[in-house]
């Protein structure tokens, strides 16, 4: 593999020095570049565009085309585990994603299908294979999977919930049969995971974005032990035993002690959580990433630079710090406030990794 020629994401994420901030953005390639909705309509349709190594390839280098980000995401969907366990994955205009098939017993348990990544998702491997190559040693490439729990979310509930009546009334009225899907799913992400490793991804990220929804007890018992088995099964494989892993719960802020001890290296925090007092509860274990309020994109230049001072000023002197957004990007950002965002932390973190 060619030489990384920018590793201060990487550095960052194990907490080691490097001479400024590292930046990257949630969703990152996605509806605010006119370029990526010029490019997915060309492919038809969005799972049509993730199932094109050279169009996911594409709207991945999109990005960084524009601004000088230190990492690049693969462009793929968090559900195309649960796609191949044989749901039936589709897209509703104005509605999110849906599945013609849901798991609400132990027949429809039963009857998903097998899961080999390298097999049922080869156009996955084939699209981080290909980001690879076209990136050739500019910055890491993240891999990336929905948690356990989110996935489990979808699959019970057949597609985007408000309430979560359907996947939490299992959890906590028939909690081995939710246990029995988690498992699996675990399994299936840890397998997915590796692949995308072994395909040339540098780091991974696995997306918790439903877990806030739980209670506290229920996020260790359905969230947070699945995404700690996910991590145990990576540490102890010797291709992806040492490559960072980045666990972000969306609403987890409450919970930090016990992520941080989840084995990831690094956590991802929204923007409800003071990055400062996250960094006195866990800054000394894990790196954090995070983790401006993506609406502070509709703002002007100057109110986001001031941001990310504060955000920057908050976590304070060292390493351990990859700033990002505390979600993804909303698709009617301007283009040109990324601009403002992204040249606001190349010019203002450098004064917290000064060496004395």
């Amino acid at each position: 593999m060619t030489e990384l020629k920018n590793d201060r994401f990487l550095r960052a994420l194990r907490r080691e020095p490097v001479d400024r901030t590292p930046i990257w953005m949630m969703r990152q390639a996605g509806r605010y570049l006119p370029e990526y909705r010029e490019t997915r309509a060309a492919a038809g349709s969005f799972l049509d565009l993730c199932k094109n190594a050279e169009l996911a390839c594409e709207v991945t280098m999109q990005p960084l085309r524009r601004y000088p980000m230190d990492a690049a995401i693969l462009f793929s969907d968090i559900l195309t585990v649960p796609d191949a366990l044989g749901l039936g994955l589709y897209f509703e205009t104005g509605e999110g994603p849906k599945f013609r098939k849901t798991v609400r017993s132990e027949a429809d348990l039963a009857a998903l299908n097998s899961f080999n990544a390298e097999d049922d998702l080869g156009y996955v491997m084939n699209a981080v294979r290909t980001i690879r190559a076209e990136l050739n040693g500019m910055v890491p490439l993240i891999g990336f999977s929905g948690s356990p729990w989110t996935l489990a979310t979808y699959m019970v509930e057949g597609g985007s919930s408000k309430d979560f009546a359907q996947v939490k009334g299992m959890a906590y009225d028939r909690p081995e049969l939710m246990h029995n899907l988690l498992s699996l799913l675990s399994d299936a992400v840890a397998d997915y995971l590796a692949a995308q490793v072994r395909a040339g991804a540098q780091a991974v990220q696995i997306f918790d974005t439903w877990g806030g929804s739980l209670s506290a007890a229920g996020y260790k018992e359905f969230s947070l032990k699945y995404m700690q088995r996910v991590i145990g099964r990576l540490q102890v494989q010797p291709e992806t035993h040492g490559v960072p892993v980045i666990v972000f719960t969306k609403g987890g802020g409450q919970w930090l002690p016990s992520i941080a001890d989840c084995g990831a290296h690094c956590v991802g925090i929204d923007w409800t959580t003071d990055i400062a007092h996250a960094r006195q509860q866990v800054g000394q274990h894990v790196a954090l990433q995070g983790n401006m309020d993506p609406a502070m994109l509709f703002a002007s230049p100057a109110r986001i630079r001031e941001e990310v001072g504060a955000i920057l000023a908050g976590y304070g002197h060292g390493p351990g710090h990859v700033f990002n957004l505390g979600h993804g990007i909303t698709p009617g950002v301007n283009p040109d406030h990324v601009t403002a965002f992204v040249d606001a932390v190349q010019e203002l973190s450098p004064q917290y990794h000064q060496v004395d």
